[in-house]
């Protein structure tokens, strides 16, 4: 038990999401440097079939309640809680999520966990847990040791390939029962509100022209739409474009809008913050354009060039309809 790695495993509507499996390959990770077993941890109700979809975990351990049916904080909190009592692991792994944050803060405080966050990267070395966080908008990378004999770590998009987690398998799966009261906790689950699907769905356009503060003003966001038609993609954006309602919420990447996965994503003028980040799991290639070469995205793109957007947005287009004849 002291070397196994656990990994919270969420789900929405009845499907693993994507940042449970970016956590799954941290967690492989890590349990193979200690020596380990990775288990996953699925809360829910009516969840034990999807124990067959976790085939990168050595076990899974399936919590079925219809208090966890959908996410309830305190529910949830309790389940862990009781599961931990009987024996933690050296590392539980939480996505970067508004649901893993709060559940991950929430395990630490009952029992003293540390707590690392946001963790890009693990790896193990004399076996000690190391990791490496991004913080300050992804301007500091940070270092260091996950304390034990239990570390908890906020897991962010982007040092795991979820791909590498979606794999075949026959976990062990164990269930077990709460001993606590669920149906007790504090706050219940009232209504899940779907989002504004009026517009396109940029989650599955795979090709995108997201802009970022950068872009200057609204009436330059014309011209990155007549890029993108000329590509044959959609305008997406990061939050300060929406904030200031230069954009609807629908074109919103990242931890409060959409998880994209484009063939081609063109960040004009962003950044590259965790926040936004955490909406790019994955892409075949990541062209970023920012005057600022400190820039977080350019750690993680394909591509990049420290030019002016709105010099480089016409003369792209240019070339791109002279390429298309």
């Amino acid at each position: 038990m002291a070397q196994d790695v656990w990994v919270n495993i969420e789900t929405l509507r009845g499907e693993v999401t994507e940042i449970s499996y970016t956590m799954l390959a941290a967690g492989k990770a890590i349990a193979k440097g200690l020596g380990g077993s990775l288990r996953a941890v699925l809360l829910g109700g009516n969840v034990k079939g999807l124990a067959g979809k976790l085939g990168a975990a050595d076990s899974v351990t399936v919590v079925d309640h219809p208090a966890l049916a959908d996410f309830n904080p305190d529910a949830h909190l309790l389940a862990l809680t009781d599961l931990a009592k009987k024996g933690a692991p050296r590392a539980f792994l939480f996505g970067q999520t508004a649901s893993g944050t709060d559940l991950a803060c929430g395990l630490a405080a009952k029992f003293g966990f540390p707590v690392a966050s946001p963790c890009r990267t693990f790896k193990v070395e004399g076996g000690e847990i190391l990791f490496e966080a991004v913080t300050c908008g992804g301007k500091i990378i940070a270092d260091g040791k996950l304390p034990g004999p239990t570390g908890v770590a906020i897991v962010m998009p982007g040092g795991y390939k979820p791909e590498e987690a979606m794999v075949g398998g026959s976990p062990k799966v164990d269930e077990a029962s709460p001993e606590s009261d669920l149906g007790a906790a504090r706050t219940r689950f009232r209504a899940y509100i779907e989002p504004d699907t009026s517009d396109v769905d940029i989650s599955k356009i795979p090709i995108l022209i997201s802009v970022g503060r950068g872009i200057g003003q609204k009436e330059n966001i014309d011209a990155a739409k007549e890029l993108a038609a000329a590509l044959g993609g959609e305008v997406s954006s990061s939050r300060p474009i929406v904030d200031q309602g230069w954009l609807p919420t629908s074109r919103l990447v990242g931890k409060s809008g959409k998880s994209v996965k484009p063939k081609l994503y063109l960040a004009l003028g962003i950044s590259g913050s965790p926040e936004h980040m955490e909406g790019l799991p994955s892409w075949e290639t990541l062209v970023a354009i920012n005057t600022d070469q400190k820039a977080p995205i350019y750690d993680v793109a394909t591509f990049g060039a420290a030019v002016d957007v709105l010099e480089l947005i016409p003369k792209l287009t240019e070339k791109v309809k002279a390429a298309k004849g």
